[in-house]
């Protein structure tokens, strides 16, 4: 019986060490996978900032997130590399996990960073919408804001001057958000208005960044709570329809 009982203590133990090994040893690849995709990217496109690379299970591939560029899928020995979303099949069909990620980043968001147009009643979906208060078709969307508050339809804006941090229309949107009645302003300032200066914490510069991260190049770029990313402006009854409404 001790015999035994030695037996199984000495396999609990080899099956430990054995478990521990394959865990090293998968570790051990990714970091060498990780190493040679920084170094493989960096050299081919030095105008980019690698911002992560993460392993993709599923696929065997690393998503490459870029500073202000494209997202990358690379193989493990950093050879080759794809720009674009990565397409999942699935029973229901196609499922583009990239714009997943995209949608996952903004709904962890705190909405009292937003400026929140709430639907009417009952919110049957909502799209988060990168603005600029000096753009044409950002004024021409949020005309068309009470009719899709109307649909059902909250409207959330995240600020994405598109002159970059530090312009004229980054401080106007700085002095939006730092208002005392944000919603108030925005529409003032996309009809043309000045707003008043007004200083504060806020997340004008974190905003702009994480547009420029999922790969906003113009304003209004759409985010629908379906999860598909929308570059451009589409009238309310199309967005509606978009939204299956």
């Amino acid at each position: 019986m001790k015999k035994k009982l030695g037996f199984i203590k000495q396999a609990l133990v080899l099956s430990v060490l054995f478990q521990s090994m394959l865990v090293w040893s998968a570790d051990s690849d990714t970091d060498n996978a990780i190493s040679l995709i920084k170094s493989n990217i960096s050299k081919s496109l030095p105008q980019y900032q690698i911002k992560s690379i993460e392993p993709h299970e599923k696929s065997g591939m690393y998503t490459v997130q870029l500073n202000s560029g494209p997202v990358l899928h690379a193989t493990p020995n950093g050879q080759y590399f794809i720009v674009g979303d990565l397409y999942r099949v699935d029973p229901a069909g196609l499922v583009n996990e990239t714009e997943e990620a995209k949608l996952a980043q903004i709904e962890v968001l705190p909405q009292d960073e937003m400026i929140i147009y709430p639907a009417k009643g009952e919110e049957k979906a909502h799209v988060t919408v990168f603005t600029d208060i000096s753009c044409g078709y950002c004024r021409m969307l949020h005309k068309e804001v009470p009719e899709l508050n109307e649909m059902g339809i909250s409207i959330r804006y995240l600020a994405f001057p598109r002159a970059g941090i530090g312009s004229e229309p980054y401080q106007q949107m700085v002095s939006v958000w730092c208002s005392d009645d944000p919603k108030e302003w925005l529409t003032r300032a996309k009809s043309g208005k000045k707003v008043p200066q007004n200083f504060c914490d806020n997340p004008i510069a974190k905003q702009y960044g994480l547009g420029q991260s999922i790969g906003v190049r113009g304003t209004p770029s759409l985010v629908l709570s379906t999860g598909e990313f929308i570059p451009g402006y589409l009238p309310a009854a199309e967005l509606a329809a978009k939204l299956g409404l």
